[in-house]
């Protein structure tokens, strides 16, 4: 088995200013492909500690991956470091001089001095493309370990790992456990409530199930060989399982939605409780935002409990009010929040009307509340345009009336 380490660098990541997300990307990408992780570790912006982290790392794995620190600034060490750890200098690199300064060119300025230190590697080292930035990856054997040194911004380095660094990867070592993920995305079941679903699934050797919890959904990956022949019986099962309460299959829910919509069709958003959040979350999604033909976010003035006749009144006329300004196909309605917790969700498509209110059984902030207003607005359209009882079951809600006209 492969021993793979990636090792980040830098201060802002070390002590949590940002994510790490570059790590996360990575494991997951390298896991699929059959180089699956074996140890992270952050370093900050000291040069020794991260020389001394990579000789270390370089004397027990086999592919050890630098990310971060290439930079122009004083506080990108990588380069410097690598050279530390194997004990050689730094030499310029022409070719990536020359590769710079057309770049600036291109955009119709002189490259700064400050940018020749890109070009700095470690002796010996082969230069990586960077197609995107000015910040070179460099790669160098250093004991047992092929290293590869990448820069942090996220899209020079998610480029240059899948153009460049994997199909080299692939080469030098014979994988053969490389890996499928399928995807199913879910809301309304808790972890536990899955877990015990899934008790009576049986995986075959080579297959293994991995979860991640991003409220307000849980994606479940199933991980199965290349051309493995039991992945359809078991995600036939897995999804019988879940039932409703899938919102995705390979996709999240926004671009469900817009695989089912029909081609000529609008939609019309009307927010109160939410805030405003289903407009902007409705923009992640090109193929559905193409979609709006009008909305409205409306100040959400807390009141006193009212009926569901009263409120299912109050959707039908935003859905009237909003079809004069711009007449769209299914008009989606969150109502204004109540004394008691509660709030209210209207559809309005051709065929009729439904209206529910629903109240939280935990205490959620003010983000997590309207993202969960938000969902179960959009995924009453979703189970409408399946075909499925609008009026979905949800562990973390309570619904305390509906209505449909």
């Amino acid at each position: 088995m492969l021993n793979i380490v990636m090792i980040s660098t830098g201060e802002e990541v070390l002590y949590g200013d940002i994510a790490d997300t570059n790590a996360a990307w990575l494991s997951a990408l390298f896991f699929e492909q059959g180089f699956a992780m074996t140890r992270r570790v952050t370093v900050g912006d000291d040069y020794e500690a991260l020389a001394k982290e990579i000789e270390m790392c370089s004397l027990s794995a086999d592919i050890v991956i630098v990310n971060g620190g290439l930079g122009p600034t004083s506080d990108d060490l990588t380069a410097a470091s690598a050279a530390m750890a194997a004990n050689v200098g730094l030499e310029q690199s022409d070719a990536w001089v020359a590769e710079m300064t057309t770049k600036y060119q291109q955009f119709g300025r002189v490259m700064p001095d400050a940018n020749l230190k890109q070009a700095m590697l470690p002796e010996g080292a082969e230069l990586i493309d960077n197609p995107v930035g000015t910040a070179c990856g460099f790669m160098m054997q250093l004991n047992r370990a092929w290293l590869f040194f990448t820069p942090g911004v996220p899209s020079e380095f998610k480029v240059m790992v899948k153009d460049q660094i994997l199909p080299r990867l692939q080469i030098m070592f014979n994988v053969v456990d490389s890996k499928v993920c399928h995807r199913l995305y879910t809301y309304g079941l808790s972890e536990s409530s899955i877990s015990d679903l899934f008790q009576v699934l049986i995986l075959p050797d080579g297959y293994s199930l991995g979860y991640r919890s991003s409220l307000p959904f849980i994606e479940i990956k199933l991980f199965a060989p290349q051309n493995g022949t039991q992945v359809t019986a078991l995600l036939s099962q897995m999804t019988a399982l879940l039932g409703d309460n899938i919102v995705g299959e390979g996709c999240p829910l926004l671009d469900t939605i817009a695989s089912l919509l029909p081609q000529q069709t609008s939609l019309a958003l009307s927010e109160q409780s939410s805030g405003g959040f289903a407009i902007n979350w409705l923009q992640d999604a090109p193929a559905l935002s193409t979609k709006l033909a009008v909305s409205e976010v409306m100040v959400d003035n807390i009141e006193d409990p009212a009926d569901i006749e009263e409120l299912s009144t109050l959707i039908a006329l935003r859905a009237q009010r909003l079809h004069l300004h711009a007449p769209a196909t299914y008009t989606l309605t969150t109502g204004p929040s109540s004394t008691d917790g509660s709030f209210m969700l209207g559809l309005t498509t051709p065929d009729g009307c439904w209206c529910q209110q629903l109240v939280f059984k935990r205490q959620y902030n003010n983000y997590n509340r309207r993202w969960i207003i938000a969902t179960v607005m959009f995924d009453m359209l979703r189970r409408h345009l399946q075909g499925k009882e609008v009026f979905g079951c949800y562990e973390s809600l309570d619904r305390i009336a509906t209505e449909t006209l």
